[in-house]
């Protein structure tokens, strides 16, 4: 960072525009910027989600996603500038692997619940689908490197194991949908 922030209020986005990292300014209704707004919310979901009282390596793991998420919204406030490697995804594919292997397979779809965290891993996965949405929108105008794609769909499969890892910790067992529940 060339420069800390010190002073907060600048004013310089009145008009409806703000810049990006490599000096250019553009509207804040851009595609560019929904895309980092998203990747945002992403990360301060994640931040919620590891207020809660989780298995360390469950916390240590969140933990690096959003650093990586940081590296992502650096990635796209520089048009051009890629950050994301496959050395993320591959860490994102190897955690959702550890994590996966303890849980018994899957006969029904999961909805959102157990635990207040496992359900806040739920909402995170959401956040995360919505990222992805708002980067293959941005790629249809502008570049967006494969591995951004690639590491947001994976993590969206990671946040998915680690709800239900939440939930197998705190001896909870996954809130199935069930096909043929009478309606009332």
């Amino acid at each position: 960072m060339g420069h800390r922030l010190s002073k907060i209020v600048t004013r310089t986005g009145d008009a409806g525009t703000t810049g990006l990292g490599d000096g250019t300014r553009i509207a804040k209704d851009s595609a560019r910027i929904e895309a980092i707004g998203a990747v945002d919310e992403l990360n301060s979901t994640l931040g919620v989600l590891a207020a809660e009282m989780l298995p360390v390596p469950i916390a240590a793991c969140i933990l690096e996603v959003q650093h990586d998420l940081f590296d992502l919204g650096g990635e796209l406030s520089i048009p051009g500038h890629d950050a994301i490697t496959e050395a993320h995804i591959e860490r994102i594919e190897t955690a959702v692997e550890r994590f996966n292997a303890d849980l018994p397979p899957l006969k029904e779809f999961v909805l959102p619940g157990g635990t207040r965290a496992s359900s806040l891993a739920h909402v995170a996965r959401t956040v995360c689908r919505r990222a992805e949405r708002a980067l293959i929108g941005l790629a249809k105008t502008d570049h967006v490197s494969d591995f951004a794609r690639k590491y947001l769909n994976r993590l969206s499969d990671l946040l998915f194991v680690l709800a239900r890892a939440i939930n197998r910790a705190e001896g909870q067992a996954d809130v199935l949908w069930r096909r043929d529940r009478k309606h009332v």
